[in-house]
């Protein structure tokens, strides 16, 4: 007669099953410490998928948001070097006037004007990163202003044709139904500067003209009387330099806000998918140690019979 082992088929199942268990929460700790994350699919994540697969669209239209305004603001930081330098332009005329009217001599003035008006030219027609007319509005692949040369200014009969800009300035959104109005048009900001330039030059050519180094009465009054026009024109990009600056500002707290908020909605993701790596460490110990203890008492019962529990008796 055979002398079976002690341990029941119901008990190897059940030691079975401990092993089992004990092989798959290791591999899960083990994928969890390689990965860093909870799970590497969604069943791993249950009940909160919904709510990761929210944080995350928002993290990601919050960047979306963050690099529309980090372009803008590069256009506005532009257009801040333009305006400031055409404001100077404008100041170099009003001197230009104010000196000539001062000294009474008008030696130089056109060679003055002919530069300022070259300057302030290629200023309207600059271009951005992209190669886009930075002043063009929604017409940027077009020169917003069209003349050429200052006797072409003067032969205009009105100076709104000079430029060639589109009507909508550009604008930017930085949220969910914000936007910031970032453009500047070239006639906004050229108008006033071309048509002072214009009106000399048009004077330069009449019969009252040809300055010289005494100015005539005619002449004297005339330049006196485009001094305070040629400040209004200074003033007036002084004020757009400065409007343009409060843009700036308004996309700089708009970037603030779009990474405070990018950092929330990442630290939500975080929070769901991402494991805490000491615990994680920790619990893999655990498992390895539950598994080797279940394989111990499964060998264990393996090699047990009815013969550990039998007498042994004397020869």
């Amino acid at each position: 007669m055979s002398i079976d082992r002690v341990a029941t088929n119901s008990q190897s199942q059940y030691m079975l099953a401990q092993i089992a268990q004990a092989e798959q929460a290791m591999t899960k700790s083990q994928e969890q410490v390689a990965s860093g994350k909870v799970s590497s699919d969604y069943a791993g994540i249950g009940a909160k998928t919904s709510a990761l697969e929210a944080a995350r669209a928002s993290a990601a239209r919050a960047g979306a948001y963050q690099a529309n305004t980090s372009a803008a603001s590069n256009q506005v930081d532009l257009q801040d070097t333009e305006l400031t330098q055409l404001s100077s332009v404008a100041q170099q005329l009003q001197q230009a006037l104010t000196t000539a009217v001062g000294n009474n001599d008008a030696t130089g003035l056109m060679q003055q004007v002919q530069s300022i008006f070259d300057q302030a030219s290629q200023i309207l027609n600059s271009k951005d990163a992209n190669g886009n007319y930075l002043f063009g509005g929604d017409k940027d692949n077009t020169p917003p202003f069209n003349v050429t040369s200052l006797s072409q200014l003067s032969g205009l009969s009105d100076v709104s044709q000079a430029f060639s800009n589109g009507t909508q300035k550009k604008s930017v959104m930085v949220a969910d139904g914000q936007s910031v109005q970032i453009g500047v048009l070239a006639s906004d900001i050229g108008t006033q500067l071309m048509q002072t330039l214009k009106d000399v030059a048009t004077f330069s050519t009449s019969s009252n003209g040809n300055f010289n180094t005494t100015l005539t009465g005619a002449q004297s009054s005339f330049l006196t009387s485009e001094i305070p026009v040629a400040q209004q024109a200074a003033t007036g990009l002084n004020t757009a330099t400065a409007a343009n600056g409060y843009v700036s500002n308004q996309l700089s707290d708009a970037s603030d806000q779009q990474q405070a908020l990018s950092t929330l909605y990442q630290g939500f993701v975080s929070n769901i998918e991402d494991v805490d790596m000491g615990t994680a460490v920790t619990q893999l110990n655990e498992n390895q140690t539950a598994l080797q203890a279940a394989l111990q008492v499964t060998a264990q019962l393996g090699q047990i019979s009815l013969l550990n529990y039998l007498p042994t008796t004397g020869g």
